[in-house]
């Protein structure tokens, strides 16, 4: 196995495009190992919706990166104190879905740092009860990646305030909060190192067996293979927010000015129909901003860009714009096909 430097970076949309680019072009004849750590952002799952998954506002005003990647799973908060491992190897449909595999590397130098850690469930690694690593993974039909997120010092309150966590899913975790089933690693540590050291001591001990393990560093054609995936694919809100499946949303809820009911088709991220019901009294007709509402993405700022010059209080009544938009990116229910 080849441990490939990332030049310390951390866009996560360059390391999400590093990491594509050694499963795509990469030699397969080799297997890599790739270790980055992002400033702060959500990593969102291949398969998610992402405006369902992050509080978009939240993240707006703290410019908190909002990233898809290509494998499965759920959205993942990172930050600097959080270190993320990337194995690189051929596909294997016997591995593929086999997270104790892979893992079991990564939990055999946490064992030996004194932590007690173990997989359960699908794809977590736990100590005891505390969850303090998620994993997934990516097949192409030729090379595959698993990876994974280990929570060394991260602030465990911004993962809370960042993500939109399903009531469904704290019930079957059997947890009442995000911060009550997570914690960091350097909590089991009787003498807490700076992620940098234990960066370095998770690489000794996974080359453990190679004493003179190569370490490969991009050419800079291939750096600029890198960018180019990068802009072309991790920047664009298309990847990042637009590939959703489709989806309704239903909002109800009762303002002053009397009942306001909004039904919302969604294909590709944008919105394909809109309709606001209700018995509230406006002079005008909500057609307009119904129309209005047509082929913009699904999310707060584009909805506010597209009714810019719409007074709320012609079609409404005595509501103040802001409500009003906050209600139309509300989530009261979503229904998937």
């Amino acid at each position: 196995m080849i441990f490939v430097e990332n030049q310390g970076i951390t866009d996560p949309r360059l390391n999400l495009a590093l990491e594509e680019y050694i499963v795509r072009k990469f030699s397969p004849e080799n297997d890599y190992l790739l270790f980055y750590i992002n400033e702060p952002s959500i990593i969102i799952g291949k398969n998610q919706i992402t405006i369902e998954e992050v509080n978009q506002d939240y993240i707006d005003n703290h410019n908190i990166h909002v990233v898809r990647r290509v494998s499965g799973g759920g959205a993942v908060y990172h930050d600097f104190g959080n270190l993320n491992f990337s194995f690189i190897t051929n596909h294997d449909i016997k591995q593929l879905h086999n997270f104790k595999k892979f893992t079991e590397p990564v939990i055999k130098v946490l064992n030996d740092l004194g932590i007690e850690a173990e997989l359960k469930g699908r794809n977590d690694i736990l100590v005891g009860d505390k969850k303090i690593s998620g994993t997934a993974q990516f097949s192409t039909g030729r090379r595959m990646i698993s990876h994974g997120t280990l929570l060394y010092n991260t602030d465990l309150g911004e993962v809370a305030n960042a993500l939109n966590v399903k009531p469904s899913k704290l019930e079957s975790k059997g947890h009442k909060s995000v911060r009550s089933r997570v914690a960091n690693i350097s909590e089991f540590i009787e003498n807490p190192l700076e992620i940098e050291e234990f960066r370095a001591l998770l690489l000794k001990g996974l080359f453990s067996e190679s004493e003179d393990f190569e370490t490969y560093k991009l050419t800079e054609e291939e750096w600029k293979a890198v960018h180019a995936l990068k802009d072309e694919k991790y920047d664009a809100w298309k990847w990042n927010y637009g590939r959703a499946p489709k989806f309704n949303v239903q909002h109800n809820k009762r303002f002053t000015v009397g009942e306001l009911d909004v039904r919302i088709f969604v294909e590709k991220g944008l919105i394909q129909e809109a309709n606001i019901f209700g018995d509230f009294f406006g002079r005008d007709a909500v057609e307009d901003i119904e129309k209005l509402l047509i082929d913009i993405p699904y999310d707060k700022p584009s909805i506010t860009e597209a009714l810019e010059n719409i007074d709320v209080t012609n079609y409404f009544g005595a509501i103040e714009k802001e409500a009003f938009l906050d209600f139309l990116v509300g989530k009261n229910s979503l229904e998937h096909e």
